[in-house]
C-alpha cells in the first residue's frame, strides 16, 4: 500500500486547522498540526513530513521564522497562509524560501489546487535530454539537474531549479511572465507577478557574479525575463 502524502498544518486558530484537516483527511492525506511555531518545528523534525502549510501570525516564533528555520534543514514545500493579502508579506514569504500564499479566508478547491501545484513541482523527476549547458562559470547539467559555479555545486530548490532550467532551455528568448509562471508553477498560475520577482531574486544571489547587474538572468521590462548566455559559450 502506497504511503500517504503527510501534511503538517500550523496553525493557532482552532477552526482554521480543524477546516484544512477535515478536507485534507477526507481526500486521503494524512496530517499533522501544531498551535505555534516551537510545536511546529518540533514535529517537523520528529516526522517526515511532504508539505508544509503555515500559517504567518502565530505565538512563538512566527511563520517567518518558521519558514526560515525549515528552509536551512529541508526542500519540503510550504504554503503560508495569512488575513493579510499584502504584496510585501506575500514577497518576503517568497524571499524566505516558501513555495505558495494563500490568503484568507480561501476555498477548498483553491486550496486543494495550490497543494497540487506545489507537490507536482517538488516531485518531478524527468531528466531533459539535453547536453550540459556552460556559460561562463555556470553550469547546468539537465540530465542530473544539478547547477555548479566554478566547479562548487550550487545547492537549488526544486522550483528554483526548474525556473532557471526553463529559463536556459529557452535561452535568448523572452519569456513573459505569464509564460513562465504556467511553465514552472503549473496552468493554475499566471498572474503571480511577486512569485517571479522573489525566485528570481533568489536565483540572482546564487548564480550571478554580481546579483545586482545580473550576468545570465536579464529583466526584459514590462514583459518578462531572458537568460543570455556570453557569446561563444557552449549552448
Amino acid at each position: 500500500m502506497p504511503q500517504r502524502t503527510c501534511v503538517l498544518v500550523v496553525d493557532d486558530e482552532p477552526q482554521t486547522v480543524k477546516y484544512i484537516t477535515a478536507n485534507l483527511r477526507a481526500r486521503g492525506y494524512e496530517v499533522l498540526t501544531a498551535q505555534d511555531g516551537r510545536e511546529a518545528l518540533k514535529i517537523f523534525r520528529e516526522n517526515l513530513v511532504d508539505l508544509v502549510i503555515l500559517d504567518i501570525m502565530m505565538p512563538g516564533p512566527d511563520g517567518f521564522e518558521v519558514c526560515q528555520a525549515i528552509r536551512r534543514e529541508s526542500d519540503v514545500p510550504i504554503i503560508m497562509l495569512s488575513a493579510r493579502g499584502q504584496e510585501k508579506d506575500i514577497v518576503r514569504a517568497l524571499n524566505l524560501g516558501a513555495d505558495d500564499y494563500l490568503t484568507k479566508p480561501f476555498g477548498v478547491q483553491e486550496m486543494l489546487a495550490r497543494i497540487e501545484a506545489v507537490l507536482r513541482r517538488a516531485s518531478r523527476t524527468t531528466y531533459t535530454p539535453r547536453p550540459p549547458l556552460r556559460a561562463g562559470d555556470l553550469e547546468i547539467d539537465f540530465g542530473k539537474r544539478s547547477v555548479t559555479i566554478a566547479g562548487q555545486d550550487i545547492h537549488l530548490t526544486p522550483t528554483e531549479y526548474e525556473l532557471l532550467a526553463h529559463l536556459a532551455l529557452n535561452a535568448g528568448r523572452v519569456l513573459s511572465h505569464r509564460t513562465l509562471l504556467q511553465a514552472v508553477w503549473g496552468p493554475e498560475y499566471g498572474g503571480e507577478t511577486e512569485y517571479l520577482w522573489a525566485y528570481i531574486r533568489r536565483l540572482r544571489q546564487k548564480i550571478e557574479p554580481d546579483p545586482q547587474n545580473p550576468t545570465y538572468i536579464r529583466t526584459v521590462p514590462g514583459v518578462g525575463y531572458v537568460f543570455v548566455a556570453p557569446e561563444g559559450e557552449n549552448k
